[in-house]
């Protein structure tokens, strides 16, 4: 079965679902997930129970498909994400765009977890990515047969949507929320970086660190498809002084970032 053949398969059983025509998608990251609690849920869908949807290892990920009410609007959220750490190819990480662009979204927003590289962050902020750097060392659109699918040679000179980040911004200012504007760079993990790495990351442009995301948002942009991404700080990578990882404490600033990521996406939703 070919890709195009695998992502209608899919679509037509959502759409018989009643995932069909739902504005605007998201995806959440790690730790990222008290949205779902504002949510009204009109249906949910375990990924295992879609065909051809890829299978998630991430324990601490629900893995749920959900057809919501949020804000006014109707909203497709995928609750848990894909990562190629997980020894997953891209086609699959990148699963979930194609498969809601394929459903008639007209808009992407997306949340991760990284650590802050810029020291004038903190953690528990929110980082609105501005750009990126790819530093997984692999691309969605180096694919077999990607012509099938949009453009092989996708122009990246503004990947995230200017408009929706001009709403955020404005949200932000209104509500007196701190939203720092920001370089993501994206590496493959699932290892955290060295202290040269980190200073490596600092020296290139990067303002955070993640293993998610781009792979997302190049094909978003192949598909012409508006996306907007941030990025809950979780930790300070500090080459200076560095400590080993605490996995308690980057779910508490996770949960801390949310507050205001909740604000800002509801507000976004809103005016869209």
């Amino acid at each position: 079965m070919t890709k195009n053949e695998q992502l209608k398969t899919t679509a037509d059983f959502l759409k018989k679902e009643g995932f069909d025509a739902i504005p605007t998608g998201i995806i959440l990251g790690t730790g990222l997930n008290a949205l779902v609690h504002e949510l009204t849920i009109k249906k949910s869908i375990p990924y295992n129970d879609i065909p051809y949807f890829p299978k998630s290892s991430m324990e601490y990920h629900a893995a749920q498909l959900h057809h919501a009410h949020y804000a006014g609007r109707d909203v497709l959220v995928f609750e848990g994400r894909f990562h190629a750490y997980e020894a997953l190819d891209y086609f699959s990480i990148t699963y979930p765009v194609r498969v809601m662009h394929s459903l008639g979204t007209k808009r992407l927003i997306i949340s991760n977890a990284a650590g802050a590289i810029n020291l004038d962050y903190n953690k528990g902020e929110v980082m609105l990515i501005d750009d990126h750097i790819n530093l997984q060392g692999g691309s969605p659109l180096a694919e077999k047969d990607i012509d099938q699918l949009g453009p092989r040679f996708v122009d990246m000179c503004r990947p995230y949507d200017k408009k929706m980040m001009e709403i955020c911004m404005e949200v932000a200012h209104e509500h007196g929320l701190l939203l720092h504007r920001g370089v993501y760079a994206a590496v493959l993990g699932p290892q955290l970086e060295t202290r040269a790495e980190y200073r490596y990351l600092k020296t290139i442009g990067a303002d955070a660190v993640g293993m998610s995301t781009v792979p997302e948002v190049i094909v978003a942009n192949q598909l012409e498809f508006p996306c907007i991404a941030f990025s809950a700080l979780t930790d300070v990578c500090d080459p200076d002084a560095l400590a080993p990882i605490d996995l308690e404490d980057i779910f508490a600033q996770a949960k801390k970032a949310e507050k205001v990521l909740i604000v800002l996406v509801k507000n976004l939703i809103q005016q869209l």
